[in-house]
C-alpha cells in the first residue's frame, strides 16, 4: 500500500520540521554508523535550507559513562560501552557539519531517550508557538524517528513523514516500517518524497521553541 501523497491538504504554515538525530556518531565510523546516512543528507538539507528557522535537530545524548542510566538503561550502556559520552567524546554528538551550518537559526534538542516528548515539555512549547504540522526527517527509521512519530501522534499533531529523507542501520526493518507506517498509521500519518513536500510547504518564518 503506497499513499505518497499529501491527503490532508497542503502543509501549512504552522508546521516544523523535526530532523532526528542526524549526528556525527551515526554518520562516522562508529559502531553505531548508519550507512546510508549520508545517502539521504541532500534531501534533508533541501528541507532544512527551504526554512531553517522551522527546523528542529534532535540529538540523543547516550551516557557519560558505562553503567549509567535508570534501569535497562544501565544494561544498554553496559552492552554499548564504546558509545558512551567518556569514550566517544562530545564532539561525535554534534549534528553533522552539512547540517549543522543552518544552527542557528536551526534550533537543536536533546534527549536521552528514543523519543523527544518524554519528560519534556517539547508538545506544550510547540503548541504555544503555533505548530500544528511535524514534519520527519533523519534517523532511524525504525527507532528514534519511530519513536518521535508515535509522540507527534499522541499529542495530536499532523504527521508528515518525508520517506526518501529517512535512514536506517538494517534495510530489512526500514523497509517493515515504511510498510507499516503506509498501511497501520495510514490516517494518522502522511508519507511524502522531498519534492512533493517542497512543493507544497508554505512555512511561517519564525518559530519560538
Amino acid at each position: 500500500m503506497n499513499n505518497e501523497q499529501l491527503k490532508h491538504g497542503p502543509v501549512g504554515e504552522n508546521a516544523v520540521h523535526m530532523c532526528v538525530d542526524m549526528q556525527r556518531m551515526f554518520a562516522e565510523s562508529t559502531v553505531w554508523k548508519v550507512p546510508w546516512l549520508e545517502k539521504v543528507l541532500p534531501q534533508a538539507i533541501a528541507i532544512v535550507e527551504a526554512c531553517p528557522e522551522r527546523t528542529i535537530f534532535t540529538r540523543f545524548i547516550p551516557a557519560k559513562e558505562p553503567g549509567h542510566g535508570v534501569g535497562m538503561w544501565k544494561h544498554y550502556y553496559n552492552r554499548w560501552a564504546c558509545m558512551t559520552i567518556a569514550e566517544l567524546g562530545p564532539e561525535l554528538l554534534e549534528i553533522v557539519p552539512s547540517l549543522a551550518r543552518f544552527i542557528p537559526p536551526a534550533k537543536t534538542f536533546d534527549k536521552n531517550v528514543y523519543s523527544p516528548w518524554t519528560g519534556t515539555k517539547l508538545h506544550e512549547q510547540l503548541r504555544s508557538s503555533g505548530v500544528d504540522t511535524v514534519i520527519l526527517t533523519g534517523g532511524e527509521t525504525d527507532v528514534c524517528v519511530l519513536a518521535t512519530m508515535l509522540g507527534a501522534i499522541d499529542w495530536g499533531f499532523r504527521v508528515i513523514l518525508v520517506t526518501d529523507a529517512l535512514c536506517s542501520s538494517a534495510d530489512e526493518t526500514h523497509d517493515a516500517m515504511m510498510n507499516i507506517y503506509r498501511s497501520r498509521f495510514s490516517e494518522q500519518i502522511e508519507t511524502v518524497p522531498t519534492e512533493l513536500l517542497l512543493k507544497s510547504w508554505k512555512a511561517n518564518r519564525s518559530l519560538m521553541v
